[in-house]
């Protein structure tokens, strides 16, 4: 996950603090040895693959978290911002302004694809340059509209997968996809012939789509990202936000832009902030939670990105979900006594009522009927817009 020139800049910023702050590093640590203590710490989290289950077991909840050593600050930096999902891990993307769900959102444009908060995936055929409009039927109203997330949850609580062949070190899928298993109320069952299903491929960073998309989506693992990191990127799949995208994260958080690297800050807005559709299922922000950024995730210049509202910073956690996870996701997803475990299909022919709109199927589309023909259109958040 490291590239020698970023981490020559993780050296800058701590040659800038032993200059400048010399409350930080401990007295006496010269800059000679401070490449060494990062390697020391480097291994570290290179080994928390293997570890990070084994961590969780060992702790009665990853919400005990201590607050970071004030004589420790830039190393924590470099440790957190190693642990934060990001979708590619050599650099980020060119920042621009595309529609996505009919709202405006700032987005990172790399390798054809377009990626929201760090390592959040949006589907290239919802994503335009210009605004589509929306498709309304005889009677509505073109008022927005708040459906939530739980548009895009997986049918009967129940994710199909798939595993590339060539995708190195399998057994942090198996083993994120186990933890996710005997902490909720979500399956994970091993694709057939499913036409929706997640597919965990190699990718230069980790990465995942929000929710259920429809077809295949893929969850990137670069070699860096853990078993924490899946499970991480598992929850984005069945539908999370990062937990500090919470509409009331103002009542525990407080946001530094300041600090924050240039073109990342829209990794830190609300999804309120950016139109897109969501819903709290815990009271409160949770500070241990697996889906939360650390107090230095995506720093500029080694100052805390994200602090509590008295101050006081906070570490990144990957070990497994916290309480507070697994509380939220069992209200979103709630027991299912079993039964049917198949998505629902549609028939090529046949029309169908969904979110407000009479539409036909016609080879895999759906196509919406006006006096001048049948014309494409796409169901995004509840919401019908034309291709």
């Amino acid at each position: 996950m490291f590239s020698e020139s970023s981490f020559n800049e993780k050296l800058e910023i701590i040659k800038t603090y032993n200059n400048h702050k010399s409350n930080v590093l401990p007295k006496g640590m010269l800059l000679t040895n401070a490449k060494h203590l990062l390697m020391r710490k480097l291994k570290f989290v290179y080994l928390l693959p293997a570890l990070a289950l084994l961590a969780s077991c060992s702790k009665d909840d990853p919400n005990e978290l201590e607050e970071v050593d004030g004589t420790e600050t830039a190393v924590e930096m470099v440790e957190t911002d190693a642990m934060a999902e990001v979708a590619n891990a050599d650099a980020p993307g060119s920042v621009r302004e595309m529609y996505f769900g009919g709202h405006k959102v700032p987005v990172e444009e790399f390798n054809g694809e377009y990626v929201y908060q760090g390592d959040i995936i949006l589907p290239n055929d919802m994503v335009s340059a210009e605004e589509v409009q929306v498709v309304y039927d005889k009677g509505d109203s073109p008022e927005n509209k708040s459906v939530g997330r739980t548009s895009a949850r997986w049918p009967n609580n129940t994710v199909y997968y798939a595993i590339d062949s060539n995708l190195d070190n399998k057994s942090r899928v198996y083993d994120a996809i186990s933890h996710w298993e005997s902490k909720t109320n979500i399956q994970f069952v091993e694709r057939t012939s499913q036409s929706n299903y997640v597919y965990f491929v190699s990718g230069s960073g980790c990465s995942s789509y929000i929710g259920m998309i429809g077809g295949k989506q893929n969850i990137t693992l670069s070699s860096s990202c853990s078993t924490g990191n899946t499970i991480h990127e598992i929850g984005h799949a069945i539908g999370l936000w990062h937990e500090q995208s919470r509409v009331d994260r103002e009542n525990y958080i407080t946001i530094n832009y300041g600090n924050i690297q240039s073109g990342r800050e829209h990794n830190f807005y609300t999804y309120a902030d950016q139109g897109f559709d969501g819903a709290e299922f815990t009271s409160a922000l949770d500070f241990g939670s697996i889906m939360m950024y650390g107090s230095y995730s995506f720093s500029a210049n080694g100052q805390p990105t994200i602090v509590k509202k008295d101050g006081s910073t906070f570490n990144i956690q990957r070990s497994g979900l916290s309480s507070g996870d697994v509380t939220g996701i069992n209200n979103m997803y709630p027991y299912s006594s079993g039964g049917e475990t198949e998505e629902e299909i549609y028939v090529n022919g046949e029309t169908y009522y969904i979110s407000g709109l009479t539409v036909l199927r016609y080879l895999d589309t759906w196509y919406f009927s006006t006096k001048y023909g049948y014309k494409r259109v796409e169901l995004i958040n509840d919401r019908w817009y034309w291709v």
